[in-house]
């Protein structure tokens, strides 16, 4: 039997440094982020490229647990990565966040 391998958490960001209701883009490892602290104080991580037209989501507006890119409106659930709307069809990858006693936000990169 193979043991399930725990995901390697990277440090981004205290928490202290996202406003909540506003994207901030993180390199982790030369893959761009979104990281999205929402106004009821929830950390996530999604893939900041979207996935219509190739630009940056954390340069969006954030409303609620969504965020819309900024060029053609399509918005992307924050929990699933799903599209609500057109033109955006296929979902962002959603990476896992954990955030410290410390404040430090922790993400491992989904595959």
């Amino acid at each position: 039997m193979s043991a399930v391998a725990e995901p390697a958490y990277i440090r981004v960001c205290s928490l202290d440094e996202l406003t909540p209701g506003e994207a901030a883009k993180a390199d982790i490892g030369g893959r761009l982020v979104a990281i999205v602290r929402t106004d009821d104080g929830t950390v996530h991580a999604v893939d900041d490229t979207c996935t219509h037209a190739n630009v940056s989501l954390s340069e969006g507006e954030v409303d609620g647990c969504a965020i819309e890119c900024w060029l053609h409106g399509s918005r992307f659930d924050l929990r699933t990565g799903a599209p609500s709307n057109l033109p955006a069809t296929v979902p962002v990858a959603v990476h896992t966040v954990q955030v410290t006693e410390a404040g430090d936000v922790l993400v491992a990169l989904a595959d």
